[in-house]
């Protein structure tokens, strides 16, 4: 099974997207909008300070009926994070991720942000394993 240090080199997009506690929620959906992506990262002077997601806007935005104008993503931001390093297995983020109901988990080693997984990273890795086993499977009966 592959680390999380393969998984985070195959990405198509390994660009990390982030704001600071100040920003409005607004501007955070605004941003997750334009990239086409369901979390940011929040750095407080280059320090992970947590993560907001589509769940925590809907949770604690539009379900409060608060507003997205005057909200700032420090107040509805996920605090105490999980996270993970390079050496950890698929395996171990999705049996974390599944446990614990999430669907990204910031990448740190030594300390420093070094990437996100998404669960959707996650599977393709799965489902690039299995389809390469199929074909390696396919060329083993047909005798390539």
């Amino acid at each position: 099974m592959k680390t999380v240090s393969d998984i985070l080199r195959s990405k198509a997009n390994p660009s990390l997207y982030a704001v600071s506690p100040d920003t409005t929620v607004l501007e955070a959906a605004e941003l997750m909008a334009a990239k086409g992506i369901g979390a940011l990262l929040v750095l407080d002077r280059g320090e992970l300070a947590g993560i907001v997601t589509e769940r925590d806007y809907v949770c604690r935005v539009v379900l409060l009926e608060r507003s997205a104008y005057a909200t700032s993503v420090e107040e509805i931001m996920t605090r105490n994070l999980f996270v993970v390093s390079p050496r950890d297995s698929n395996q171990y983020c999705m049996q974390l991720m599944t446990e614990k109901n999430l669907r990204h988990l910031p990448v740190l080693e030594q300390g420093e942000l070094i990437g996100l997984l998404s669960i959707r990273d996650l599977v393709r890795d799965v489902t690039s394993e299995q389809e390469s086993l199929i074909e390696q499977l396919q060329h083993y009966i047909r005798g390539d």
